[in-house]
Order: C-alpha cells, then structure tokens, then sequence
C-alpha cells in the first residue's frame, strides 16, 4: 500500500516487551531485531523490559505502560506459543477493551509464506487497552520480521494510504 509523502510522519512512542524465562537483555534476539526496526522507521522506544512468563508479571507490566501517557503503544515478543508456559494471550485478554482479531490472522497467514503450516503454532494478537495498542508477537526473529515488515511497519505509520492505525489514536478513548 502507499505511503503519501505529503502527509506528515508521526513518530509513535513504543514500549518493547520480551517475555522469557530464559532470556535476558544481552542475548534478546527478538527484542533487538524489533528496536532497530521501530527506530530505523523513525519511530520512538519508550521503554524496554523482560519479563518471564507469568500472567501476572505480565499484565502488572503492561498495566504500567497502558497508564503511562509518554506510551502510544506496546509489542511484546515471545510467549504466543501453545505449551503451558505460553500466556502471553491470556495476560493481553485481561486488560485490553477491544482486541484486533485481524492482526493475529493477517499475522499467520503472512508467516506461512516463511515457515508454512508451523505458523499454526502461533497466538499471535492484538489489542487496545485504554487508547493504547497492544501487540503480541512470537518470540523469533523471523516472526518478528514478519510482523514488523509486513503489518507493522504500515499501520504504525501516518502516511500509510488508506488508513493506519496512528490515524485513530486520538479517538481510541472516545464514548
């Protein structure tokens, strides 16, 4: 889809979070292949955390960044999968107001072109919880790239024709 150069780009301020019992920042593949992707796009990294994979953490994590207002928006990575330790969803289900089920979707079908029916494996979602967007990416680099490339890159970006997920921000609250 096209970008319309003669529309303003809007830096959107994202909060990057790993979710991993194993990880830690030196050696957090996936959260370093989407900061430099969200930065290289021009956009801004509020803040970047680990945490392991508990529903609790979690949601207490992105409860303190849905209340921050310097947050426009939050990716998670890691934790999407089917095995028991997998929650991710589940924490994003118990804040968000309205989930985005198309993400997940678009997400699946664009990642079987990489790894073909293995992206079944994936919970991939989206979200927004109190004017914030909230998305939960698997834990690969590739993944990554697959959404960033081609879904995020797009919708979190003002120019993008015909319509991009900045362009509702300011009427994500309204009643």
């Amino acid at each position: 889809m096209p970008i319309d150069e003669s529309r303003a780009f809007l830096p959107v301020r994202i909060a990057v979070l790993t979710v991993s019992d194993t990880r830690g920042l030196a050696d957090d593949r996936s959260g370093d292949t989407l900061v430099a992707r969200l930065e290289t796009a021009g956009h801004i990294l509020a803040d970047r955390a680990i945490v392991r994979d508990d529903t609790g953490l979690i949601v207490a994590r992105l409860h303190t960044w849905i209340d921050d207002p310097s947050v426009d928006c939050i990716i998670t990575t890691g934790g999407t999968g089917v095995t028991g330790r997998d929650v991710t969803p589940e924490a994003l289900a118990q804040v968000w107001d309205k989930e985005i089920p198309g993400f997940g979707e678009l997400f699946r079908w664009l990642s079987y072109a990489t790894i073909g029916t293995s992206t079944i494996q994936s919970r991939a979602t989206a979200g927004v919880a109190r004017g914030t967007y909230i998305f939960a990416l698997p834990g690969s680099t590739g993944a990554v790239r697959d959404a960033w490339d081609g879904i995020l890159a797009s919708q979190l970006d003002s120019r993008h024709r015909p319509c991009n997920f900045v362009e509702l921000m300011p009427r994500l609250l309204e009643k």
